[in-house]
């Protein structure tokens, strides 16, 4: 179970590493001002948006090998759709962030001599990540409990190792065990969130 749980962690922990800054290239790449990159990231985003990620999984790791000839490990395919799919809801997270920002901010901080870049990292950003750390918590809640799709493609994380010992001993404990991990570790990451949000609020 210890074993199970350490590639779920590493699948949460990689998705996240990756997909947090990719997503807001995605939300940058949404709303820009070319009609044709705008067209392109937004359909990338109703794709992965309104596909399930198990059919994502498959597509991921079979697909290149039908389609070139390449394949790559199953762990690596696991990464690569995680990652594919939470950007894109991360990018629609960013992008209601960014566009709640009052534009008279902008303009203020033009006016005062900023540059685009002082306004963005020391004005726009602090507010940002404050509105959107909510919604940012619940997607990294339901990452933990999606990192158990990853058997879908044949590999062994918590919810796999816990069907396995299942069926060997003829008991659902081992199921109802990795039950207890999954909670455990969204209550962690509830507890970061919450202590986050907690010392936004103090230095506003």
């Amino acid at each position: 179970m210890l074993s199970g749980t350490t590639t779920s962690l590493k699948i949460f922990a990689l998705t996240l590493l990756f997909s947090l800054p990719l997503g807001f290239v995605v939300a940058k790449g949404r709303m820009s001002k070319n009609k044709i990159l705008r067209s392109v990231v937004n359909l990338y985003i109703q794709i992965m948006r309104g596909t399930p990620l198990i059919l994502q999984l498959i597509f991921v790791y079979f697909a290149p090998y039908y389609i070139v000839g390449f394949s790559y490990d199953r762990f690596t395919a696991v990464i690569v759709a995680f990652v594919l799919n939470y950007s894109a809801y991360f990018a629609e997270i960013y992008r209601s962030g960014l566009q709640s920002i009052e534009k008279g901010q902008y303009e203020a901080s033009k006016v005062l001599g900023f540059s685009k870049s002082h306004t963005f990292f020391f004005i726009v950003l602090p507010q940002v990540i404050k509105r959107i750390l909510p919604s940012l918590g619940n997607e990294v809640v339901t990452l933990v409990k999606d990192t158990a799709l990853a058997q879908t493609i044949g590999v062994s994380e918590l919810f796999r190792v816990a069907q396995n010992a299942s069926s060997r001993t003829f008991s659902t404990m081992p199921i109802f065990i990795a039950g207890v991990f999954y909670f455990v570790m969204n209550y962690i990451v509830s507890k970061v969130f919450d202590v986050a949000e907690k010392k936004l609020n103090y230095y506003r």
